[in-house]
């Protein structure tokens, strides 16, 4: 079976098994130090090997999932050491649930946040995932086919600061990668055309009166959207809580000025993002 393939079957069909199954019991136990994801990192390489480019089907994050860990860190990862990923992030969204939670995740990936908020905010919430690359949206929407979660929405396009369509580039190795910014030959992957829209105009198309939480990952392009969505959408859109990639060498805007401007804090700074507060 080939890495990158898509396959239909029901859930389960791709359990771990054998020498997969006790691997995954090791790397889900590791403690969150030096040590532990050293040792899940080789044990990793070891389990991919013994796949032969099958999926693994296993509960991850609140949620039944269909992982594909080939060519996408954030698959590895939420397979092998769930206990590892974002978990202040998580933590963060978490706490600041209310009832009729709201929640945009732009960058959605396979969903990891996405499927942690509905599994977290129950059937009250409202979960917008955009992903633009292909292979990978076709897998999100199978994660969220998996489970019984009807607050969530799936989009198939990249957020920019236009309307219209973009060239994203895609990292061959790392698909979640992919980004509108990334040059040719950066990434050692190919580009292909995209649908674009801006964060407001999605918004608007869906309806939305308020965003709670966001979280962008966009791969250095999250100044492309939230810079003109800071600038154009009215205050009551404006999310209270912010999760934003660390991009800082790719902005061509000061985004944590701006965002100070507007009336938000630092309220954490993790391995891989910032949080800001609002309020």
């Amino acid at each position: 079976m080939q890495a990158d393939t898509i396959v239909d079957a029901p859930y389960g069909h791709y359990r771990p098994r054998g020498a997969v199954a006790k691997i995954l019991k090791v790397t889900r136990s590791q403690p969150e130090n030096w040590i532990g994801r050293r040792v899940s990192f080789f044990l990793r390489r070891v389990a991919i090997s013994k796949l032969h480019g099958a999926p693994v089907d296993i509960d991850s994050l609140g949620a039944r999932m269909r992982l594909y860990p080939y060519n996408n860190v954030c698959e590895k990862r939420i397979l092998f050491t769930p206990q590892f990923f974002d978990t202040d992030e998580l933590n963060v969204i978490a706490g600041a649930i209310t009832e009729g939670f709201t929640f945009v995740d732009v960058g959605a990936n396979i969903g990891g946040y996405s499927l942690f908020v509905a599994a977290t905010a129950g059937p009250g919430a409202r979960i917008l995932a955009i992903e633009p690359q292909p292979k990978v949206f076709e897998k999100l929407v199978g994660n969220i086919r998996l489970n019984e979660f009807a607050t969530i929405k799936a989009v198939a396009c990249a957020v920019s600061d236009v309307d219209g369509e973009l060239t994203l580039f895609v990292d061959s190795d790392n698909q979640g990668g992919s980004s509108v910014k990334i040059v040719r030959g950066e990434n050692g992957g190919n580009s292909i055309r995209v649908p674009s829209r801006t964060l407001l105009g999605l918004l608007q198309d869906e309806r939305f009166t308020k965003v709670d939480a966001i979280k962008v990952d966009v791969e250095g392009a999250e100044d492309l959207v939230l810079e003109p969505f800071l600038r154009q959408a009215p205050e009551s859109l404006w999310p209270r809580l912010m999760i934003i990639e660390h991009g800082a060498p790719r902005w061509h805007v000061d985004l944590p000025g701006l965002l100070s401007e507007k009336g938000y804090r630092v309220d954490a700074t993790t391995r891989n993002n910032i949080v800001f507060r609002r309020g």
